[in-house]
């Protein structure tokens, strides 16, 4: 049954965005109008996941979202948070690897809402894309997600925190704000399933982007984030050392 509920999903992805993806264009002639469309398609597979796959979430700690722009500072354990991250916060654009902007539709919708897309494989040239182009998306009233790790990290695991959001986070004076989630432990990485249950998200009180050093600063909030992901983190079908329910 699960299986076929997987299935329902995929399908109804694969319906809904080429369609949603014709949309984009004109969308992109008005101010943040495709940055609003990627959001009508994330809220669309979200309302897929709750209601064909039966995957919830809580929200703890909602009332530290800030009332300006901020950079998201979140966890990445799977393609959930991609998603959940502009139904919880205001309108926002990603920190990407550009070999993303190639893939079909979806690419191409991230390179129309001004993704900010940057080559991991030589560092320099991707620091200055992210500060000439979070710039730019902070003076479209945007707000920033970043993964500091880089990647999907699988449950129980920590990659290496990047400084870059602590940095953008004082060139642009926007304050970081962590957030942790256990979103592996029901959809695993580069996994076809997505399994039932209930994600947590927690939401930390924003580290003001005066508060230190790029390294002081993002040392907090890898802190406060590893400190929450071991309190959140054991109850999925797919938590690490955990058989995978079907």
């Amino acid at each position: 049954m699960l299986l076929i509920r997987n299935l329902i999903y995929w399908l109804l992805l694969v319906l809904i965005t080429p369609p949603i993806f014709l949309l984009f264009l004109p969308a992109a002639l008005f101010h943040n109008g495709a940055n609003k469309m990627g959001r009508v398609w994330a809220l669309t597979l979200m309302w897929s996941l709750k209601h064909i796959i039966g995957l919830n979430y809580r929200v703890i700690g909602r009332e530290n979202i800030p009332a300006g722009p901020a950079i998201i500072c979140s966890k990445h354990q799977s393609g959930w948070e991609t998603l959940a991250l502009q139904e919880i916060f205001p309108l926002q654009v990603y920190v990407a690897k550009k070999e993303l902007f190639k893939l079909p539709f979806f690419g191409w919708g991230l390179k129309l809402a001004k993704t900010i897309g940057i080559d991991r494989s030589n560092r320099a040239q991707a620091n200055t894309q992210l500060m000439a182009q979070g710039l730019a998306r902070k003076r479209d009233g945007l707000w920033i997600t970043i993964f500091p790790e880089g990647t999907r990290i699988p449950p129980g695991q920590r990659g290496k925190y990047r400084q870059g959001g602590a940095r953008m986070a004082q060139m642009f004076e926007m304050d970081l704000v962590p957030v942790a989630v256990n979103s592996g432990e029901f959809w695993p990485r580069n996994s076809f399933m997505k399994y039932p249950g209930e994600i947590t998200v927690v939401i930390g009180a924003p580290i003001r982007h005066n508060s230190g050093t790029p390294e002081e600063m993002m040392a907090q909030c890898e802190h406060w984030i590893e400190n929450q992901q071991s309190q959140i983190s054991g109850v999925g079908p797919c938590a690490a050392g955990k058989a995978k329910a079907v």
